[in-house]
């Protein structure tokens, strides 16, 4: 028995007829009598009486019938759901995004999606790229922002950003007006970080280790506006990724490239390799990537 034979049965049922409902469901009658004998057949029942030309549900049929009934409903607005799902007429996507990637790449991008697909629910968390990984790991995220390299055993990914980290300097720094600036010149220098949960952090500290110091650390902060804010007072230097610097007032920091070495900047969408994504996150991934790689190639 399948869904079908249900339908067939509900006609019959509601029409009092197996002519009406063969023409209702523009199948042949014959067509019709089968399905219900093989109901019958399958249950050991006899769902209607027949009364010449007229029938009438059995007591077996009755009960069939209030079953059928929610089976039916049930299958139908199922069918609906998974359909609306798969034209993302609904649905639910978990995104994490460290502070300085959401505000910098990624409100057009959602603004764009939701005039698409405005029933999709986007959830938004923003912390740092080692929780982001952690929570799209678990499963707590869908997709995360996140800096390169990865771990490409445990994550699918895209690019879409290749930076470097600036110094950042009040105006009246003795580096302000340099060209360039290596990272060993910057040992006597106080810095205002990104806390532990940013990738950045570690990243930074090791950097400066490789080259020769510990590097002082007097601020550190969730947010790059209140670092920038920091280096405008004077209390210390930062590095800063150039698209971040770039928001800062010039009249009150500069930014200058940072070299011997570089430390790099370069982002990542991920999601977890092998997990099931959802229609919505699926297509939010297509859309984004699209999305991202036309940014770039108009910036070029």
């Amino acid at each position: 028995m399948d869904i079908k034979h249900i339908e067939y049965f509900l006609a019959v049922a509601r029409c009092k007829s197996f002519t009406k409902a063969a023409q209702m469901l523009y199948v042949t009658q014959p067509t019709i009598s089968k399905m219900i004998k093989n109901i019958e057949e399958d249950l050991n029942v006899v769902l209607f009486n027949r009364l010449g030309k007229e029938i009438e549900l059995t007591d077996a049929g009755q009960v069939f019938f209030s079953y059928a009934q929610n089976i039916f409903s049930s299958v139908r607005n199922m069918s609906v759901e998974l359909d609306d799902m798969m034209h993302l007429k609904n649905g639910n996507i978990k995104i994490g995004l460290p502070p300085m990637v959401g505000s910098s790449f990624f409100p057009r991008v959602i603004g764009k999606f939701h005039e698409l697909y405005p029933e999709v629910a986007i959830e938004l968390t923003e912390t740092g790229a080692k929780k982001v990984e952690a929570d799209v790991d678990i499963g707590t995220l869908d997709i995360g922002v996140t800096l390169l390299p990865i771990d490409e055993a445990l994550f699918d990914w895209f690019p879409f950003v290749e930076e470097n980290l600036m110094l950042l300097v009040p105006v009246d720094h003795a580096m302000a007006n340099r060209d360039a600036v290596r990272l060993a010149e910057l040992e006597q220098e106080s810095f205002a970080l990104l806390n532990r949960d940013f990738v950045l952090h570690d990243r930074i500290i090791f950097a400066c280790e490789q080259v020769g110091f510990k590097p002082k650390i007097i601020f550190e902060s969730s947010q790059w506006d209140f670092i920038g804010g920091i280096v405008a007072a004077n209390l210390g230097i930062a590095l800063l990724p150039g698209p971040i610097c770039r928001k800062l007032d010039i009249s009150h920091v500069r930014a200058i490239p940072l070299i011997e070495p570089t430390i790099s900047w370069n982002l990542a969408v991920i999601w977890r390799a092998g997990r099931y994504l959802s229609f919505a996150a699926r297509e939010w991934l297509r859309f984004t990537r699209s999305f991202l790689s036309e940014r770039a190639n108009l910036q070029q």
